[in-house]
């Protein structure tokens, strides 16, 4: 996948200290359609998140699926990840850019704000991620976005639109219909009884 190719099924990594059952699960997911996976782990320390973040590198080589990390500049160059995450009170994407090199993919968290995803993508951003579009499990701080808001981003951004927060099978067709490149999920995907399934059915909304 190029650098600027961000669509489909993107997964977000759920909160676990068990490396073991996170490899397997990621393992499950990127075998049935996943494009793009995120680690993120809010509750680790440093060590864990580290030791987490090669193991999973190596379930993503695996499949040829790029890893991108979350937040932490300093393990996405230590692991030499494919790609950062940021948010508005992390790294610049400029500094960013500079530290990982133009060939990395760098995605900003624009929240319900489209001025902010203009100004990353003049920065240097491959993505732009809006959300949260319903009430999410994993991230409760959030801000409320709209369809419209990707209706309108579209028009405006020539980087990949990604859309985050609550989405699930029974929402996620309509912020594609909306303009969506791609959708991040994270409960409604490793919280599966069946992550397989529910990967395909996803990846099947892209068709």
């Amino acid at each position: 996948m190029g650098k600027s190719g961000i669509s489909g099924l993107y997964a977000v990594t759920p909160d676990t200290p068990d490396t073991d059952r996170l490899c397997k699960i990621v393992g499950y997911a990127l075998s049935s359609g996943t494009r793009c996976l995120q680690y993120r782990n809010k509750t680790a320390d440093h060590r864990l998140r580290l030791i987490q973040s090669k193991a999973v590198q190596a379930v993503c080589r695996q499949y040829d699926v790029p890893l991108i990390i979350n937040d932490h500049l300093d393990i996405a160059r230590e692991i030499d990840a494919d790609g950062l995450h940021v948010g508005r009170r992390d790294t610049p994407i400029i500094e960013a850019r500079k530290l990982l090199g133009r060939n990395k993919i760098i995605g900003a968290s624009c929240y319900n704000r489209l001025e902010w995803a203009i100004a990353a993508e003049k920065a240097g951003a491959d993505y732009a991620a809006f959300g949260a579009f319903y009430p999410s499990v994993t991230k409760t701080d959030t801000v409320q976005a709209t369809a419209t808001l990707l209706d309108q981003a579209r028009k405006q951004l020539r980087i990949p639109i990604v859309a985050i927060g609550g989405i699930n099978l029974n929402n996620a067709e309509i912020l594609i219909m909306h303009g969506c490149d791609a959708i991040a999920v994270s409960q409604a995907l490793f919280g599966a009884e069946d992550i397989r399934s529910t990967a395909w059915n996803f990846s099947r909304l892209f068709s």
